[in-house]
Parts: C-alpha cells; structure tokens; sequence
C-alpha cells in the first residue's frame, strides 16, 4: 500500500506557498491539518497562587504574541495598571508590533530581536538593571531558562497559560497513513484522546528530538525523523520518505 493520506498536527499554512502543497500534488497525497493542542489562559485567581507581582517588575520579555495577549489578559483580570515606563522586549518585530493591540506603540520603550531568543538575550544583556518577567505555557522550549541562566539575567518566569490537549473526537474513524506531530504535548494528546491507540501500519513522523523521544516513551515505533541534515524540514522528511516508500511498494 503507497501513502496516500497525512495528517499533520498543525495548523494549515498558507496554501499558495506551502511545501506541504508542492508535496500533495508531487505524490497524489491528501494532507489534513488539525492541532492536537490548544491554549488556555491559567485564571488570575490561579495566578495569584504563585505570589508574582507584576508591578514589581521593569520589564516584561515576550515571546510571542500568545504570551502578549495572556500577559495582557492576566493584568486586566487583576485590575493593574501597567506603567508607561514599563519596558517590552519581543523575540522579532512582528511580535512587538502586536503590542499596538495593547498599548500605545510609539510611546513606550520597546526592543526586539530577529526571532531568535539567543539574539534577544544579547539585547537584555544591555539592560541588566532591569527586573525582568517573562510570561510563559507550562510547556517551553528548554532553551529559555537555560540561556537566561547562563547570562546571569535575573528574572521571573510567569506560567500565565497552559498547552493543553485538544478534542479529536471528530478523528475517531478517519484513518491516515502518517501522523506527523511537533511537540511532546501533541503525542500526549493522541494518547489521551485514543487510549486504545494500535499504530500497526501507521507511520509516525516527528520534528524535533523532545518529540522523537515522547514517541519513544509511549511505546510507539518513530517512522520519520526531522530535522536531519538531509531532511532539515517535515516536509522535507516526508518527501524522502514517501519516495522510498512508494518506490518499494508499488
């Protein structure tokens, strides 16, 4: 049996530029795209629990605009008024100028980087005198406490939302080839949603090491691995192979 149907656990991107689509049309594929996680805002009486003081602080880091609006959300919740002299620094560009949703752009002190947080650190290390917070999900990339550690920036981690599994009852009789999943969080999900989940010929295709190692916990056998430095990308990953596959089995 070739591969004919995919199911990739993210959001569907653009269609005019996505190799997702380049690869449908290359291989004859039906590709769907479902999250199986979902965002929820930790509710300011929980958040209080945690005894943070966000007036306390001088500056507030983002590393996405999920992180601006439960910031945001969290404030007006506990009534705060937050200061014009208040300092945001943003991950790129793009996510500080989602901050006009909140304030008034061009009259507060805003930094950004290029989308790297390792970029970001470099510029905090320029306002080392600043109390920094950083709003985050339950679940982040590791690489976030470590490098705030290693540049000995003190700061204050603020879980203000939670990634949670998503409903997938809908999927209970839709059968695919290849599940491919981006985050230890989407392998929980398919496990908390499927519990009687029987892989058998389904193939499995994972980004990122967390995640081929979430697959490995669960017991279920990790077809597709990315990124390698052939397959630096998903798609590309699936492409070589699906061309393998289908080859031997026609």
């Amino acid at each position: 049996m070739k591969i004919r149907r995919i199911l990739v656990s993210q959001p569907e991107p653009n269609p005019g530029n996505s190799p997702y689509n380049d690869l449908a049309v290359k291989h004859n594929l039906k590709i769907d795209f479902r999250q199986f996680i979902q965002v929820e805002g930790v509710p300011a009486k929980d958040f209080r629990k945690d005894r943070i003081s966000i007036l306390d602080h001088t500056a507030i880091i983002f590393t996405s605009r999920t992180a601006i609006d439960h910031f945001f959300r969290i404030s007006q919740d506990l009534r705060l008024t937050i200061p014009d002299s208040m300092k945001y620094f943003c991950i790129s560009e793009a996510t500080a100028f989602y901050l006009q949703k909140y304030i008034v752009y061009r009259k507060r002190k805003i930094f950004y980087a290029n989308g790297k947080f390792a970029d970001l650190v470099d510029v905090l290390m320029k306002h080392k005198d600043d109390k920094f917070l950083i709003p985050l999900s339950d679940v982040h990339k590791d690489e976030i406490p470590i490098l705030l550690e290693k540049a000995k920036i003190q700061v204050t981690e603020a879980i203000m939302y939670r990634t949670v599994s998503a409903d997938l009852s809908d999927l209970q009789d839709v059968n695919y080839d290849i599940l491919c999943f981006f985050t230890p969080v989407g392998i929980r999900s398919l496990i908390q949603n499927f519990p009687n989940f029987e892989q058998n010929e389904i193939k499995i295709a994972t980004f990122g090491p967390a995640t081929a190692q979430a697959v490995r916990d669960a017991g279920l056998r990790l077809d597709v691995e990315a990124p390698l430095p052939e397959a630096p990308s998903m798609p590309a990953a699936l492409e070589k192979f699906i061309s393998e596959f289908n080859k031997n089995n026609k």
